[in-house]
């Protein structure tokens, strides 16, 4: 069964928001620099000559050509696999680590990921052929999975609610840095010959490390602590964190939630009932929405991307480094805006910036760049303009409320279950988009540009009519004031039995003494 997920802070909690809180949820939202590292060094790595004539010489040759192919010079299987290899492994380890984070903690599944991350990364580093990249990579998605499972987890049972919005945040933003951090070690050990990506792959390990000594300072989360049986280092545990001794509320709340968790004897049973699908459905169709956009496409192969229009190798990756810089300064914005915006504004307005963005790129390409040849210096530098309103657009809205909606809007014993269904989600749409971007570029050309589009179109018309804003709801509070008013989702909100999972607890009891 996974951990239950009880966010902590809620009404009725005393205390203040204290610098113990804020580390702690700063050192574990090393996770997503991880996380956020590897995404950009792929895209760094797999635009340098030296690794590419070390592993993947065709693709080499083919870059080479005087006449190449614009769209096409990068269109290989298995450099593509180098990238989306990751996140399979990812979405196996997501349901791992859901078991992990229950049975042993959070704190401890975070050092876990931090381990993986650390020996895929050095596996990288020293690769001497394809199959020992290939192994690194997977190792390295076992702690993105693992990391992506326990960090938001973490990060939300041990926010004060006045706060926990920003602090959800925190993961996505450090995500946002960490690929600003690879876009600039690409741009600067690109001109390492020719062992520039072995230490662009190998400092990989840099954030691991800084995960795994932080999974040693912080604390365990009070619920997981209660989870386990642990009453009194629980209770300890949060009145250190609230920086109050009055936490008999807050307290009684996670003892009473651990035990109706407790009582569900199958979460993902009870995910499939009519009154969690609406929840089930906003969580999955966001990560789907979130991948089908074309971020990752662009956060991955951005160094390829520059050069396809034109770009040499130095100038791409430092175009790629300006649009890390925006992503990161437009995740500082959703922080702010979040609270006071609201949900749905920051993604319907962004589903209009972001479609905008890739219709125009697309109606660009189609008219200036043909198979051969290149863009015009201000065709290119608008080119990039409009990559940069696009991740901007993004940054402040579906990257960040793609992990925080699902962690709100789940009733609690089904909080977990749920969460783990969109992390998957999450890691099986990225290896999709991952594994085919280079070879639909081939075949598509400009056109994978309005294919992102009109994705991004029925995304807006998704949030439109089926995303209700959740802004300023308690998270206990989400079936009666938000899914039994919205106006297609309350069908789903028929009242159940209140015991019926006792009443199946006690029929199985009696099915397994009967056998006896």
């Amino acid at each position: 069964m996974p951990a239950a997920m009880v966010v902590s802070g809620g009404a009725g909690a005393e205390g203040k928001t204290t610098v113990y809180v804020i580390v702690s949820a700063i050192m574990a939202a090393f996770g997503g620099l991880m996380f956020g590292y590897d995404n950009g060094i792929a895209g760094g790595v797999t635009s340098m000559d030296d690794f590419l004539e070390k592993f993947f010489h065709d693709v080499y040759e083919k870059k080479l050509k005087a006449h190449e192919n614009n769209y096409c010079k990068y269109d290989n299987q298995f450099l593509q696999l180098f990238t989306s290899s990751l996140y399979i492994s990812a979405l196996i380890f997501s349901f791992v680590a859901s078991f992990l984070c229950k049975k042993f903690g959070r704190r401890l599944t975070m050092r876990l990921a931090a381990v993986f991350f650390l020996v895929g990364a050095l596996l990288d580093g020293f690769a001497v052929n394809l199959p020992m990249l290939i192994i690194g990579r997977v190792l390295l998605g076992a702690g993105v999975g693992s990391a992506n499972q326990s960090v938001p987890l973490f990060i939300s049972e041990i926010a004060p609610a006045n706060i926990r919005g920003a602090l959800n945040i925190l993961f996505q933003l450090c995500v946002t840095i960490g690929i600003l951090v690879a876009n600039l070690v690409s741009y600067f050990v690109s001109k390492i010959h020719p062992y520039g990506w072995r230490i662009a792959l190998g400092l990989a390990g840099v954030p691991a490390v800084m995960l795994c000594l932080g999974s040693l300072v912080i604390t365990e989360t009070p619920t997981s602590l209660v989870e386990r049986e642990k009453f009194e280092e629980g209770r300890t545990t949060l009145m250190k964190i609230r920086d109050t001794a009055n936490v008999d509320t807050e307290f009684d709340q996670i003892v009473h939630a651990c035990e109706l968790a407790r009582q569900v004897k199958d979460p993902y049973g009870k995910l499939r009932k009519r009154p969690s699908r609406p929840p089930l459905v906003i969580s999955v169709f966001i990560q789907i929405f979130q991948q089908f956009t074309g971020i990752n496409a662009i956060m991955f192969y951005a160094p390829v991307l520059f050069q396809t229009v034109g770009f040499k190798n130095d100038a791409s990756l430092l175009s790629a480094v300006i649009t890390g810089l925006v992503n990161v300064f437009s995740t500082l914005v959703s922080i702010y805006a979040v609270d006071r915006a609201g949900r749905r504004a920051l993604l319907l307005q962004a589903a209009v910036q972001m479609f905008i963005s890739q219709s125009i790129i697309g109606i660009l390409l189609l008219k200036d760049l043909k198979p051969t040849g290149s863009l015009g210096h201000t065709e290119a530098i608008i080119i990039v303009l409009l990559v940069c309103l696009f991740v901007m657009s993004f940054a402040w809205s579906w990257g960040p409320l793609g992990w925080l909606i699902p962690s709100e809007t789940f009733p609690l014993e089904t909080r977990t279950s749920g969460f783990a269904c969109a992390v998957s989600s999450n890691m099986f749409c990225t290896f999709i988009i991952a594994q085919s971007f280079l070879s639909m570029l081939c075949a598509m050309q400009s056109g994978i540009f309005f294919f992102f589009a009109a994705w991004i179109l029925v995304m807006g018309l998704f949030a439109f009519f089926l995303i209700p804003e959740t802004k300023g709801v308690p998270v206990d509070d989400m079936i009666e004031r938000v899914w039994k008013k919205h106006w297609y989702w309350k069908r789903y909100m028929q009242d159940e039995d209140p015991d019926e999972d006792q009443k199946q607890s006690k029929l199985e009891m009696a099915q397994s003494s009967s056998r006896s």
